[in-house]
């Protein structure tokens, strides 16, 4: 089994400056293809994303910007296929594995407390797979076409119903 990020694009963290450096990537024909079965979709005709990525401390990065898509769902109501687009905001710290670890041990977080860091794999981030995790967060997991509806079958009245002749059926007292 081949455990390779269908959308990779390896960044060495080691290497970052501490300035920001912008990363403009977007995937190839087949990566979107594997992604697109891995999502379970018809079609991804665009995956990209824009980050600003920069070294925070001896062994840390910062990962922001935003990742766009343009796509094919298949609604849940009507079963057709319909075109969706997102543009989805990316902000991911990274520290290395020990530190992360040590983070997400913590106490309960509070809402409003930043999410604990990332862990850097191997003294790299992959921007790729980055962008690909945050497209199938947003991903609506029951997509509707717009200005489809679900229309609940009509309810059918009780003559209809097979039960309705037991009544008739009951032992008629004998006398």
């Amino acid at each position: 089994m081949n455990d390779a990020p269908a959308f990779s694009r390896p960044v060495r963290v080691g290497t970052l400056p501490s300035e920001p450096i912008e990363r403009a990537i977007e995937a190839e024909a087949e990566e979107r293809a594997a992604l697109a079965a891995l999502y379970r979709l018809p079609t991804i005709a665009k995956l990209a994303a824009t980050f600003a990525v920069r070294r925070v401390g001896r062994d840390g990065a910062r990962v922001a910007g935003h990742v766009h898509a343009e796509f094919t769902q298949v609604c849940v109501v009507s079963l057709e296929p319909f075109p969706a687009t997102l543009d989805e905001r990316v902000d991911v710290r990274f520290a290395p594995p020990d530190e992360a670890d040590e983070t997400r041990r913590g106490e309960m977080m509070a809402l409003d407390e930043e999410d604990p860091p990332d862990p850097i794999v191997d003294g790299v981030i992959d921007l790729g797979a980055l962008a690909a995790e945050f497209f199938a967060l947003a991903l609506d997991p029951y997509p509707r076409k717009p200005g489809v509806s679900f229309a609940p079958p009509a309810a059918e009245s009780e003559s209809a119903s097979p039960f309705a002749a037991l009544p008739q059926w009951q032992e008629k007292p004998r006398g």
